[in-house]
């Protein structure tokens, strides 16, 4: 793949099979102006898309199969068969099988992102009770991508606009969060999503907010110590680093008065304190996307709602947003590494493109 791609591979892996992924990928990729913006790869197999179009009403979907990355058709939507054999297909049943094949369709593609034969993943929702086996056992996308990529750290950070929530914990129990509270990882995150926000997003002095982890942020040290004693210290030590960062912020009142407004991002302690305000005021448009990985991996941020799966229900808008969202990104990242490895490409490009014709750029 290019480095700087102009209309960039996008792989979809399909999700559980019982779940709305695969309605979801069908209503994104039935608008063709999505095929000026990128190259769609599914990785699932022919049935089980063809199961869930014929489910979907009004619906103009269109697709090549392949088996081969080099017969990728670059103005239509690609499957790519990951098998070939019947799958039972149950929706809204949370069945071994389901999770079985998109762990299948996950590790094709996370394997075809290594090799470059796509530029960007989008995943979408798995169930982490039915995905587990001796050869799986991650409790969800991050956890795995971050083994697979061999990352020191990586941070799972939502997004929606401008407004930016990261977690320090993420699927952890409730009653173990607090030890996994520690400066050393307090200032990991806060470094990863600083060069995240350079890198990934454009912005050049990114301003990071902090939360805490007890009510009113601890009150001094009357509501727990974790503030005074982890997270103070770390805060300190990352603008020591150059970094922008305030805190640590009482959590309620930071949301309710929409501080977050005044930042680039947030870090929160703990899954629920970022994800319950971020998607009551993301509108359903929110994406997930995990910071640190050296491969662009974005999702839309709801499960696999069974409730609704196969009745032709499931709403698009989030899964439509994270295929944006990929896309910028990957154009964003190839942007910034470029004018990292040349200083000179950050003058106005007229003036840089007179240089190299007068081929005076030493």
């Amino acid at each position: 793949m290019s480095n700087t791609p102009q209309k960039p591979v996008i792989g979809i892996s399909c999700g559980d099979l019982n779940g709305i992924g695969l309605e979801l990928i069908i209503k994104t990729f039935s608008d063709s102006r999505l095929l000026e913006l990128c190259t769609p790869v599914i990785f699932a197999s022919n049935k089980v898309v063809n199961f869930y179009r014929k489910s979907i009403t009004e619906i103009n979907f269109n697709y090549q199969s392949t088996k081969e990355y080099n017969r990728l058709n670059n103005k239509q939507v690609n499957v790519f068969n990951c098998w070939e054999e019947e799958v039972a297909v149950n929706p809204g049943q949370l069945e071994d099988a389901a999770g079985k094949y998109a762990v299948l369709s996950l590790q094709t593609a996370v394997a075809a992102l290594k090799q470059q034969q796509i530029d960007g993943l989008v995943t979408a929702p798995i169930h982490k009770k039915n995905i587990q086996s001796p050869d799986f056992n991650f409790p969800g996308h991050t956890p795995y991508l971050k083994s697979f990529f061999e990352a020191k750290d990586v941070v799972m950070m939502m997004c929606a606009g401008s407004f930016r929530v990261a977690l320090v914990t993420e699927h952890v129990p409730v009653k173990d969060i607090a030890k996994y509270i520690t400066k050393e990882n307090i200032v990991s995150k806060l470094h990863i999503v600083h060069k995240s926000l350079q890198r990934d997003f454009g912005i050049d002095k990114p301003r990071i907010a902090v939360l805490g982890l007890n009510p009113h942020a601890g009150d001094e040290g009357l509501i727990g110590n974790e503030e005074e004693t982890i997270i103070k210290p770390a805060i300190k030590e990352a603008k020591n680093s150059n970094m922008l960062v305030v805190g640590p912020f009482s959590a309620d009142a930071f949301f309710a008065r929409k501080h977050y407004d005044k930042f680039d991002a947030v870090l929160a302690m703990y899954h629920d304190q970022g994800l319950i305000p971020f998607k009551a005021l993301a509108s359903g448009d929110g994406v997930n996307y995990t910071a640190g990985l050296p491969v662009v991996r974005t999702s839309p941020d709801h499960g696999v709602a069974f409730d609704i799966a196969g009745k032709d229900k499931a709403d698009a808008s989030s899964f439509l947003t994270a295929i944006y969202e990929c896309i910028d990104i990957i154009q964003q990242r190839a942007d910034y590494d470029l004018n990292r490895s040349n200083p000179l490409k950050k003058i106005n490009p007229e003036v840089f493109a007179r240089m190299e014709d007068e081929d005076i750029r030493e």
